[in-house]
Formats: structure tokens, C-alpha cells, sequence
């Protein structure tokens, strides 16, 4: 009896095993079945939301499950090399459609930062597989970071907190209840709502609608004029309106609209979150619009602030020692410059960005938030969702309930198609203020950017055309290679015949990845560097001419060395300049600005891209030089709008440098063909849209496309 028993017991004994396989062997299923939905979507149009959470889940659990299946000692090794097998299928699977969206790709990265919701998607995917997940404690905070960045309690902050002991949250009105919005309530509505940004066709509204202000409010106190359209927010924050993304082309006097709001919603304290560059002036700003309102700037641990001030100004980097104390001040409005900046969630300054805006919420009944940005969308349409969010207009996965009530109101759902538009006006009514400098500013003189080609003669010149021919031979060896191995694999190509643009596509990635990576070596990079040292002289030297023959000029270049370079040779030329970069301290670079501004004998102010392309008022100028070519569109219209804004009377010409017969001038028509995500989601272009990696990439095309075109083989296929 013992032996006939044996085979039963090793059978109940192994029964868990076999289970626990076929629910493995189910997970392998879910994963494959969810790259397919995601394979899916990509082909119906942009990656959203949902669809990246999606993809990083797979990616994720992949990860995962390959490392699980190693370890398993239980199961046999053929098993094993099946299973593995399998997930290789799905990765190469995903991989194939990661090469779609670049963003996507970069998910792929084993250093990725991970969101909560691609956790908990993945959770989902193992659940319905017939598995618990095993919940992750998150990791102890980190002592040694927690002693690098130090919170921080200023003493003024602690005075005042001693002179108001009963200072108390406002709760003097109840919130509103959240509406039942049943029918919405089960649809993902992040996504629709950035895709209805992404159909707007020509001529959609970007802007809500703005009270007309009394003539006599165009007048502040100090006898200062506003225009119009400024007119027209503070009129309607004084009407009880308390959330704007105030995306007013640069130039259009934002600071003093923002400064005014507060103003006429006595939003104080004010909080006014702004990149380190444009603290000083900021503080300017307020004594210029709101002169009866103290202003205080934090400075490191804030040692020097003043407690009291009724407007507090913190830059970006040195926000996270004090958002302790912040959250506790009582802040009754909070601004967010160069909005921008917050567009990454996972990043640390958003983090405290978002943390306090949702503290100003819980004690404070309709406290002012203005998010200001004249290129609110830099990449990706994605970039909407932190300062939606920030302005409690959504919250991680929904929107909140006064835009979820608007939604509903509508009486639409995504699955109708006239559910976008609807959607999109829905959003712009809760706060989406865009006017454009043609629109509005009809006193601003014109804008042009002209051109200007050069020839690199000498060595320099040599060795970049020489440095190009060599990035072009390796793309076309990388092409010929991939080539080589698909008809290896016995995967001809199918019916392509020539060029197989989807593999140059690929090649191209994969040469951008390698450059983004490399530490030396001749690549896209290091070329538009090498590029912008032979051109620094050439530039200046035009600079120099303009100086002497129409007056001041502002000088844009994006590398230190460049930098150098020109003011060497206004030096030599014994032409008076400024000098505006990133290492400055803020009392310096204010020197600087300064005397371009107001010395009649500095003739040119030469500027970083980077650190001065926001946040500073050259008005005095109306010629502008790039030295060097930036990656966007939107980058180069900052810098030239540092001239071109309220306050300039003459028309602003913009001289580009372009190295002719290099990769430099197709990186200029890429540039200018790139009309930027902001005219398409906001201005209602129906131009085609790209970011800073889709010039970089179609820089890279062209350039293996040229070469293939070359060689008649490639043609004929």
C-alpha cells in the first residue's frame, strides 16, 4: 500500500509546482498581450500617458520575471531556457516598439526612474495572471542626503511665527463637495484631455475668457500704463478667478501681471518660485508694480530674509531646505516662473513645487496659483500634466473636481468624437491665458531672423568637414551591418526596395544613444561644438561691426569656450563688452546687465543661451547675434526675445552664424521647420511639431540619407 501511495503523495507534493508554472506561464501571456495593446495604440496615433505607464510596466516586470525564473531551482533547466525564451520574444517585442517614440526608449534604461503608477499597472498584470504581488517597503530616507541639503528654519521666519502665535489656516469657507460625476467617473481622462490639445486645429481658442478692465485700472498707483491684455488677468483675478497658466509670449510682461494679481486678490504671503537667474530681478519687479509690498529674497539657508516681507522669492535649487517651513507660513498665493522647469515630476524641484502647492490647498480656501511660462511645452504635450497638476487642476491620475464637474457638464464621453474639443475648452476655461505678441502688442516693432552663411577656411574648417564625412561613413556602416544581420535572420526586408527609411530611422537612434553617452570621440555633439569654436571669431567679429554701426548688440552663444573666444576679440577690436553666464552670482550678473543697459560705451553684452535666455530685459538692443545654433526653436525664441518685448521701439533683427556646407545649416532649416509643441497645443498651428532629440535625429537621417543616395546600390535595393 506504502508504494502504491508514493506516485499520489509526489503528485499533491508537486500540484503547488505545476500550478505556480502555469500561472508563470500566464504572466508571459499578460505581458505579451499587453505589449500588443501598446504596439496598438502607438499605431493610432502619439504615446500617452497610459501608454507609457503601460510599456514602463512591461518593461518592469520583465526585468523581474527573468531574474525569477533564474533563480528558480525548482523548476528544470529546459523549462527555464523556454520561459527565458519567451521573455526574450517579448522584449525584442517591446524593444521594436520602444524605437517609435524616444521617450519610450529611454524607459528601457535599467536606471529609469520607476512612477507609482507603472508599479501599480504592474501589480495589475499579476494579479490577473493569478499572482499576489509582493508589496516593496520603500527605502529609508538616506541620512547622508538628508545632511547635503539640510532643512532649514530661517531665525526672521521664527520671530514671525512668535509675533502671530494664533496665525491659523483659512477655513472662513467651505469647500465645495466634489460633484458626482458618475458617467466620467470610470474613463481614463488624462489622456483625452492632452489629446484634445494635440487636435486642435487652426484657430482654436487658447485663451479663457478675460473681463474687459475699467479704464481707470490701466493706471497702477504709481502712474505705471498697462497694456490691455495685462489689463485684462489682473481684471479678472479681481473678479474672483484664482488659477492661471499665464502663457503670454515672452516679452508681454508676465512678472507685472503675476505682481498685480497678488495685488488685486491680496494673495499675501506671496511665494514666487523662479529659476536663480531672475531672482534680482523679480525683487526689482515688485518695487517697480507693487512698491507698498516688501519683498524678501532666500539666499542659501535664508539667513538674511526677512520674515515679515509680504512677497518671499526662492530660486528653484535651494527650495528643498526650506519647504518645511513654507508649507507652515500661511501663504495665501504661490507663483511659479518659468513653469517649464517643473515639467519632469519624478525631479526633486517639482516634487517641492507640487508638496507645497498642495499644502497652500489645505489651508488656505482659493489661494492665487499662477504658473508663468512664455514655451510651456518644451518635448512632449506630456509636460502640461505638472503644471495642470500644480494648479490643482488634476491630481496624479484624474482631474480634480472643478474641472471633472466641467467635463460632466458637457454631457460627452472620449468615445465621442466632438468629446475633444468640448475637453479642451473645458481645461483653457479653468485658467489657460496665451496671447501672442502679434495679437495683442501691436506697438512692439517687427521681428526677423536672418541668416548669415560662412565659410571655415583653414585647418579648423578641414577637420570639420573631414570629422562629418567620417560620421557619415560609420552611419552607413552601421546601416550596411543591420542590413547584413536581417538577411542573416532570414528577414529580407520584404518588398522595400532602396533606401529602407525605418532602418535609418533606427540607425540614427542608435548613434544619438552612443553620442549622448560618449565621453570623447567625434559625434553630433561634440561637432556642433567644434562647430561653434571655428564660427566664434567670424561672429564676433560681425558683432563688432553692428556695434560700431548700429549701436548695441546682444551676443548668444551656448559653450563657455565660445564664449572666450569672442571676447577676445572684442578685446582685441577695443570693443566694450558685458558678460552674462551661469557661474555668475547674482549681484555680479545684475552688474552686468546693468552696464550694457545704461553705460553708453559698453557696446555688447555676450550671453549664455542657457543662463541668460530667460528672466532678463534687453530692450536697449535691436540686434541680436547666435553665434551658435540651439536644439529648439523655442530656446532660440527666448533669446531673441530678451530684445524683442514691451519696452523696444525699434525692430529686433536676429543674426544667425551658419557654418555653410556643414551639418550646421541643416540643423538650422530643422530648427525652423520645427515650429515648437506650443503653436500646435496652444496658438492652434496646424504646423508639424518636434523637440529638441527630433532635430537632433532628423540631423542624423539626413545626413546617412545623403550618403546612401550616393552610392547606387543603396537606390536600387
Amino acid at each position: 500500500m506504502a508504494r502504491q501511495g508514493q506516485p499520489a503523495t509526489r503528485a499533491r507534493r508537486n500540484a503547488p509546482q505545476r500550478r505556480q508554472r502555469r500561472d508563470r506561464d500566464d504572466v508571459v501571456s499578460v505581458l505579451s498581450r499587453t505589449v500588443r495593446e501598446i504596439e496598438a495604440a502607438l499605431r493610432s496615433g502619439r504615446v500617452t500617458s497610459t501608454t507609457r505607464t503601460k510599456f514602463q510596466a512591461v518593461a518592469l516586470a520583465l526585468r523581474e520575471e527573468r531574474a525569477r525564473i533564474r533563480a528558480d531551482e525548482s523548476s528544470s533547466e529546459n523549462h527555464r531556457n523556454e520561459q527565458l525564451k519567451r521573455l526574450d520574444e517579448i522584449a525584442m517585442l517591446l524593444a521594436k516598439t520602444a524605437v517609435r517614440d524616444s521617450g519610450l526608449l529611454s524607459l528601457l534604461d535599467e536606471n529609469a526612474a520607476v512612477t507609482s503608477d507603472a508599479r501599480s499597472v504592474m501589480r495589475d498584470m499579476l494579479r490577473a495572471a493569478g499572482i499576489e504581488p509582493v508589496v516593496e517597503e520603500p527605502p529609508p530616507p538616506d541620512p547622508a542626503a538628508a545632511e547635503a541639503k539640510p532643512r532649514v528654519v530661517p531665525q526672521s521666519v521664527i520671530s514671525r511665527q512668535l509675533a502671530n502665535p494664533f496665525l491659523a489656516p483659512d477655513f472662513s469657507a467651505a469647500r465645495p463637495a466634489a460633484p458626482k460625476a458618475t458617467r466620467l467617473a470610470t474613463w481614463e481622462l488624462l489622456g483625452p484631455l492632452l489629446s484634445s490639445f494635440e487636435r486642435a486645429g487652426a484657430g482654436a481658442s487658447a485663451c479663457m475668457e478675460l473681463p474687459a478692465p475699467a479704464d481707470s485700472s490701466r493706471r497702477t498707483r504709481q502712474g505705471r500704463e498697462l497694456m490691455l491684455h495685462q489689463a485684462q488677468l489682473v481684471a479678472s483675478a479681481a473678479a474672483g478667478h484664482r488659477t492661471f497658466l499665464l502663457a503670454d509670449e515672452p516679452g508681454l510682461g508676465k512678472t507685472a501681471q503675476a505682481l498685480l494679481a497678488a495685488e488685486a486678490a491680496n494673495a499675501y504671503p506671496l511665494l514666487v518660485v523662479v529659476p536663480n537667474v531672475v531672482k534680482t530681478n523679480w525683487a526689482r519687479e515688485v518695487g517697480l508694480w507693487t512698491p507698498r509690498r516688501s519683498a524678501t529674497v532666500i539666499h542659501g539657508n535664508g539667513d538674511t530674509i526677512d520674515g515679515f516681507a509680504d512677497i518671499v522669492i526662492v530660486n528653484y535649487e535651494v527650495l528643498d531646505r526650506h519647504v518645511g517651513w513654507l508649507g507652515d507660513f500661511g501663504l495665501r498665493g504661490m507663483v511659479v516662473d518659468e513653469a517649464h522647469f517643473i515639467k519632469n515630476k519624478s525631479s526633486q524641484r517639482s516634487q517641492n513645487v507640487l508638496r507645497l502647492s498642495e499644502r497652500i490647498r489645505e489651508r488656505t480656501t482659493r489661494p492665487l496659483l499662477m504658473a508663468l511660462t512664455g514655451t510651456p511645452l518644451i518635448n512632449d504635450i506630456e509636460d502640461f500634466l505638472a503644471i495642470w497638476q500644480f494648479l490643482g487642476w488634476i491630481d496624479e491620475k484624474k482631474p480634480r473636481a472643478d474641472l471633472m464637474h466641467a467635463l460632466d457638464e458637457t454631457g460627452l464621453t472620449p468615445a465621442i468624437p466632438g468629446f475633444y474639443g468640448a475637453a479642451r475648452q473645458c481645461v483653457v476655461d479653468m485658467g489657460i491665458v496665451r496671447r501672442r505678441k502679434i495679437d495683442v502688442a501691436a506697438d512692439i516693432p517687427a521681428r526677423r531672423i536672418a541668416d548669415l552663411p560662412v565659410e571655415l577656411d583653414g585647418p579648423a574648417g578641414r577637420s570639420i568637414r573631414a570629422a562629418e564625412r567620417d560620421l557619415a561613413r560609420r552611419l552607413v556602416s552601421r546601416y550596411e551591418t543591420a542590413l547584413a544581420a536581417r538577411a542573416a535572420d532570414g528577414r529580407s526586408g520584404g518588398d522595400i526596395v532602396g533606401i529602407d527609411h525605418d532602418l535609418v530611422g533606427q540607425v540614427a537612434r542608435w548613434e544619438l544613444k552612443d553620442a549622448a553617452n560618449a565621453k570623447s570621440g567625434d559625434n553630433v555633439f561634440s561637432m556642433m561644438r567644434r562647430i561653434g569654436q571655428a564660427k566664434a571669431e567670424l561672429a564676433a567679429d560681425y558683432a563688432a561691426q553692428l556695434a560700431r554701426s548700429a549701436g548695441k548688440v546682444v551676443f548668444f552663444a551656448k559653450h563657455v569656450d565660445v564664449m572666450d573666444a569672442a571676447e577676445a576679440t572684442f578685446a582685441q577690436q577695443g570693443v566694450r563688452y558685458s558678460s552674462i553666464r551661469g557661474d555668475q552670482t547674482s549681484k555680479v550678473r545684475q552688474q552686468n546687465i546693468d552696464a550694457f543697459v545704461k553705460d553708453p560705451d559698453v557696446s555688447v553684452v555676450v550671453c549664455s543661451l542657457t543662463a541668460a535666455g530667460v528672466g532678463i530685459n534687453l530692450q536697449v538692443a535691436s540686434n541680436v547675434v547666435l553665434a551658435e545654433l540651439s536644439w529648439t526653436a523655442a530656446e532660440q525664441t527666448q533669446a531673441i526675445d530678451r530684445s524683442h518685448r514691451i519696452g523696444q521701439t525699434e525692430p529686433v533683427t536676429a543674426w544667425r552664424i551658419i557654418a555653410a556646407q556643414t551639418i550646421d545649416a541643416r540643423i538650422a532649416e530643422l530648427i525652423d521647420s520645427k515650429a515648437g509643441l506650443a503653436a500646435t497645443a496652444l496658438d492652434g498651428s496646424e504646423e508639424e511639431v518636434g523637440s529638441s532629440i527630433d532635430v537632433q535625429h532628423a540631423a542624423l537621417v539626413a545626413l546617412l540619407v545623403d550618403e546612401l543616395s550616393k552610392d547606387p546600390a543603396h537606390l536600387r535595393g
